[in-house]
């Protein structure tokens, strides 16, 4: 019960839309996993407990405590507080007013896995502060002022959410030996391409997950991992795809490029990615389908809408033969283009799972 507690109240804080406050007592389980005791059964002859004893580990003022996890949000604190217990492995420090992360802000809290430090207005932390948490898995900074990256992250992170900064610039170091990541989420900063160093990923051996929607950047970052399974760069200013952008993404099952300004999709490049499922290029400057995607054996999902997409062809989706070892469509989407819709053949789309998954429309002029 105490991982599902946790997991509850983590879900509010990595969500990359607008945050909003859940309850603190929602999330509240009545016994800790593994105990075999229920909390409301009399407890009086079992002696006093650790938590409610004087000398057990105290609650910080205002704050709510349970079962190691200190919520301390929405209390308009300026720092961080000094009396959390130091057994606490979740501390939620989210919507205050804290400004900066001192050295020994989190010095006795080692065995802290998750720190949530959501929407303050924290501009500063100290290049030493993240080093007790030797085993901090989860670290949210979402919504603050940081215009850097943290320095000597720990290495046993697994999750960072540090998106909705001022943050501009990404070197190579700020991720080294970094290599238990899982998921990375940088949107919403104004990074450009210039500002993000060559392989500053490489050392994100496992990550799985890398966003990076509604910055400045105008190409796709170079030498991102292997292990990447779903890459976003929705709302960005990037104007093409290359073969070399893609490279080495062999693993790569889910791409967004929604809302940038693509006006071409390089020939060879969805050979990079073989395993590829699904693609988002709606919102974009786009003429012709990409090519390769008939020849593609994955790919199920492609999202096309509102480009400048002229015309179909019989081959742009399917291959030409029924013989071909390739999935099926469950959508395509191609409405808001300059397409004459009724010119389009049937045979066009008779590799789609069903008529339903095509979705086409009326092309207006803005």
């Amino acid at each position: 019960m105490r991982s599902a507690c946790l997991s509850l109240l983590l879900v509010t804080a990595c969500w990359a839309l607008p945050f909003r406050q859940s309850g603190f007592l929602d999330f509240m389980m009545e016994d800790e996993a593994g105990s075999g005791q229920d909390e409301k059964t009399d407890v009086s002859h079992q002696g006093p407990s650790v938590r409610t004893s004087p000398e057990g580990p105290k609650c910080p003022f205002r704050c709510q405590c349970h079962l190691r996890v200190i919520q301390c949000s929405d209390l308009g604190l300026k720092t961080v507080p000094e009396d959390i217990p130091a057994d606490t492995t979740m501390l939620d420090l989210q919507n205050n007013k804290i400004t900066e992360i001192k050295e020994n802000d989190f010095k006795n809290l080692k065995g802290l896995h998750a720190l949530i430090l959501v929407n303050n207005k924290i501009s500063t932390i100290h290049p030493k502060a993240f080093s007790p948490l030797h085993k901090l898995q989860r670290l949210y900074l979402s919504k603050n002022i940081l215009k850097d990256m943290p320095a000597n992250m720990p290495k046993s992170l697994q999750e960072l959410r540090i998106h909705e900064n001022e943050i501009s610039k990404i070197k190579k170091a700020t991720f080294e030996g970094m290599s238990h990541v899982i998921v990375m989420e940088l949107g919403s900063n104004p990074l450009k391409s210039a500002g993000i160093e060559a392989n500053a990923f490489s050392d994100l051996k496992r990550v799985s997950y890398i966003r990076i929607a509604d910055t400045e950047i105008t190409e796709i970052p170079k030498g991102l991992p292997s292990s990447l399974s779903e890459l976003h760069l929705d709302g960005n200013k990037i104007s093409k795809v290359t073969a070399s952008n893609l490279e080495g993404l062999k693993n790569l099952a889910k791409l967004g490029l929604s809302y940038n300004e693509i006006s071409s999709v390089e020939n060879g490049t969805l050979a990079n990615v073989p395993h590829l499922r699904e693609l988002h290029l709606d919102n974009n400057a786009l003429t012709t389908v990409p090519a390769g995607l008939s020849d593609h054996k994955y790919i199920q999902v492609i999202y096309l809408h509102t480009n400048k997409i002229s015309a179909v062809g019989t081959e742009d989706f399917c291959p030409p033969g029924l013989n071909h070892k390739k999935a099926m469509y469950s959508g395509i989407s191609l409405f808001g283009n300059p397409v004459p819709y009724w010119e389009v053949q049937p045979i066009t789309f008779r590799c789609v799972f069903d008529r339903s998954a095509i979705q086409l429309g009326n092309y207006r002029k803005k």
